[in-house]
């Protein structure tokens, strides 16, 4: 029987409108949702709904995903600095494997889990974020962040000139 405080399910509310009934306690790992959520519904039969306009809905599966997934299993929080570029050595073996996804998705996943305010899946997708740019070059981080290179070639040389200090290696 749920308590007053916390009604036994919730209705996520995708961008395209698609309905996920989820228990309140998985939903709660949302910041916005938790305080969203109006304590003095009168029905106590009728399930809230959450509109979440910025989440597509198959983003909001995988968030309903990793947070059903947490509440059996908590993700070890990341240890920073970080001992490795492998997310397989950071995290447990679930939560590894849930980031390997596609590029948009990833990105999406991190879109979602800063605007549901879910800070555990937002250290998580930035992980896989930051492991899957460390060490790439200017012109490919670019690539992978729609960044276009305003510079020409001679102020681009001119900049990497001024600032070749900053990729000499430490003492």
């Amino acid at each position: 029987m749920a308590s007053e405080e916390s009604p036994g399910t919730i209705n996520l509310v995708s961008k395209e409108g698609d309905i996920y009934e989820v228990p309140f306690a998985v939903a709660k790992m949302s910041k916005l949702v938790e305080t969203t959520v109006d304590d003095d519904v009168d029905d106590e039969d009728e399930t809230q709904e959450i509109p979440l306009p910025n989440v597509k809905a198959a983003v909001l599966q995988k968030v309903i995903e990793y947070c059903s997934h947490y509440q059996t299993d908590p993700m070890t929080p990341i240890q920073t600095p970080l001992k490795s570029s492998k997310i397989e050595d950071l995290v447990q073996p679930w939560y590894a494997e849930y980031v390997k996804v596609d590029r948009v998705l990833l990105f999406e996943l991190v879109t979602a889990a800063n605007f549901m305010d879910i800070k555990p899946l937002l250290d998580l997708t930035c992980l896989a974020v930051s492991v899957m740019i460390k060490g790439k070059p200017a012109e490919e981080l670019r690539r992978i962040f729609n960044i276009s290179n305003e510079f020409s070639p001679e102020e681009e040389a001119q900049v990497r000139e001024e600032n070749k200090w900053c990729e000499q290696p430490g003492p």
